[in-house]
C-alpha cells in the first residue's frame, strides 16, 4: 500500500521542483527567524536570494553535532517556547543531551513521514503493533505510536525491558506488527525458545526495526526465529526521529521522504558531492521544520543514494543501509555511545587512574559495554567495601551520561595496556553492524 501516492509517485522533475521551493523557503525562514543560521549564512556571506537552483545548497555551510551541542539547549531554536509543544533529546559526549524541538507542524509532518514508511513495511490499519522501544526523551517510541496510529493502526505501548511480559502481550494481544531494535528482536525469538513459545503461539507478520544497524544475516535470523518479514528504518533526533527513511517490501534500499528531507552524499572529509551510487557522509536537510531548522547536517553515517523508480510503484531516493559511522561513535542498544562521554565520567572521579579500557560484545543478542577502570592505589583491593563503593559510584555515574547499564570493572594498577601512539580505548567484538 502507497500511503501519499501523490507524494511518493512524483517524477524526478515534480520533486525536484518542490524540494528547491521548500529549500528557498527554509533557508529564508532560518535566516529570518533563527539567530544560530543568521550568524552562520552572514559568516559564510551567504543570503537566501543566492539559493537559486538546488546545487546553490553546496554555497551554504555545513551544520554539524557540535553545533547542538555548543548552544545548548535551545540555542537552535526559530521560534518561542510558547510555540514548541514536544522537546525530545539524545545523549551528548559531555553528559548534556543534544536537545531537539518540536512544533504542532513539526509533529505533523513526522506522523506523515512514519505512517508513510509503516506502510511501505507492509503495515496497514488492521494491524496491532507492539512498540519495543523505550517511551521518553529517545525519539524511537512516539515518533513510531504516533505515525502508527496515523495509519489506523491499533498500537501496544509496551516500552523496553522486562522480555517475558513482552512475549506475553505480543501472544495474548495478538501483535502483528513488532517494533524495537533488530537485537532486542533477536533476543526476545531466542527468549521465546528458551520459554517454549512456538511461533504458531503468535501472530507476528513484519518487523519495524531500526535505532542501531544490522546486517541482511541479522535480519534472516529475525525472520526465521520470530516468523516476520524484518524491514529497516532510519532516522536521527536531530533532523526528526525516526521517519527519514524505510525500507518497503522489495527490500532494495529505504526509500527517503525527500519532500521533507533532502539528502546530499559527501566525501566526509573534503566535504564534495560524491555521485548517485558511491559511498560517503549522508547529509540531511530538514525542508519544512519550524521548531529547530536543521540545514545541511552531517550526520556521520556511511550510504549511498540511489534514484531510480522502485518496483513498489514509488518513485523517491533509497538510501542503502549504514554501512558504518564516519566516527568513533558506539551505538549500543539504541543508545549513541561516544567513548569521550566515559571518560568525562572516570576522569572527574577520585581513586581511578587515567587508563581504562572499553570493550563492546554481544550475548544473547544484546549488545553489553564493559568498561575496566584502572585503580590509582593498589591497597583499594584489601577493602571490599571500599571497592564496590567506588565500582557502583563509577556505574551509577556513567548510567546517568549514558542512559544504559555497563559492566564496570576494576583492575590493579599498571595492568592495562599503554600504548606510545595514539590510545586504542575500544574494543568491538561484535563484528561488522
Amino acid at each position: 500500500m502507497i500511503y501519499n501516492r501523490l507524494a511518493e509517485t512524483m517524477t524526478r522533475r515534480e520533486m525536484r521542483e518542490l524540494q528547491l521551493d521548500r529549500l528557498k523557503k527554509c533557508v529564508a525562514y532560518a535566516y529570518k527567524h533563527s539567530p544560530f543560521y543568521k550568524k552562520k549564512f552572514d559568516g559564510a556571506g551567504l543570503k537566501p536570494s543566492d539559493i537559486k537552483t538546488l546545487r546553490d545548497i553546496e554555497k551554504i555551510p555545513f551544520t554539524e553535532k557540535s553545533d547542538l551541542r555548543d548552544n545548548y539547549p535551545f540555542g537552535l531554536s526559530a521560534v518561542s517556547m510558547d510555540k514548541i509543544v514536544r522537546v525530545h533529546a539524545s545523549s551528548g559526549t559531555s553528559g548534556k543531551p543534544t536537545v531537539v524541538l518540536y512544533t504542532k507542524n513539526d509533529l505533523d509532518m513526522w506522523s506523515e513521514c512514519v505512517a508513510r514508511l509503516a506502510a511501505a513495511a507492509g503495515c496497514t490499519d488492521k494491524d496491532t503493533v507492539q512498540i519495543c522501544f523505550g517511551y521518553g526523551l529517545f525519539t524511537g517510541g512516539f515518533g513510531l505510536h504516533y505515525g502508527l496510529e496515523r495509519l489506523g493502526a491499533a498500537v501496544i505501548p509496551a516500552s523496553s525491558g522486562n522480555s517475558e511480559r513482552q512475549l506475553m502481550l505480543m501472544k495474548d494481544l495478538g501483535a502483528t506488527v513488532i517494533v524495537g531494535t533488530p537485537s532486542y528482536a533477536l533476543y526476545l525469538g531466542e527468549l521465546a525458545e528458551r520459554l517454549g513459545y512456538k511461533k504458531e503461539d503468535f501472530k507476528l507478520r513484519t518487523g519495524l526495526f531500526g535505532s542501531e544497524a544490522s546486517t541482511p544475516e541479522m535480519m534472516k535470523l529475525i525472520e526465521e526465529k520470530l516468523g516476520v518479514h524484518p524491514t529497516n528504518n532510519y532516522g536521527l533526533s536531530e533532523i526528526i526521529g525516526p521517519g527519514v527513511s524505510g525500507d518497503c517490501r522489495e527490500d532494495t534500499g529505504m526509500h527517503i521522504n525527500e519532500d521533507f528531507f533532502y539528502p546530499e552524499i559527501i566525501d566526509g572529509e573534503t566535504g564534495a558531492l560524491k555521485g548517485e551510487g558511491e559511498f560517503g557522509e549522508l547529509v540531511l536537510t530538514a525542508l519544512t521544520k519550524e521548531g529547530m531548522p536543521i540545514i545541511r547536517y552531517k550526520t556521520k553515517d556511511v550510504t549511498r543514494l540511489f534514484f531510480e523508480p522502485c518496483k513498489c510503484g514509488r518513485t523517491t531516493a533509497r538510501m542503502d543501509r549504514i554501512k558504518g559511522r564516519s566516527d568513533d561513535m558506539l551505538k549500543i542498544r539504541g543508545v549513541n555511545v561516544f567513548p569521550s562521554q566515559i571518560e568525562s565520567v572516570l576522569m572527574s572521579m577520585s581513586g581511578v587512574a587515567g587508563h581504562y579500557e572499553i570493550v563492546v560484545r554481544r550475548e544473547n543478542f544484546m549488545d553489553i559495554l564493559e568498561i575496566s577502570v584502572e585503580l590509582k592505589d593498589a591497597s583499594l583491593l584489601d577493602n571490599y567495601a571500599n571497592l564496590e563503593r567506588l565500582r557502583a559510584t563509577i556505574h551509577h555515574n556513567l548510567k546517568t551520561v549514558l542512559q544504559i547499564d555497563t559492566v564496570v570493572k576494576l583492575v590493579e594498577p599498571l595492568t592495562l595496556k599503554r600504548s606510545e601512539g595514539k590510545a586504542k580505548r575500544v574494543t568491538d567484538l561484535r563484528g561488522n553492524i
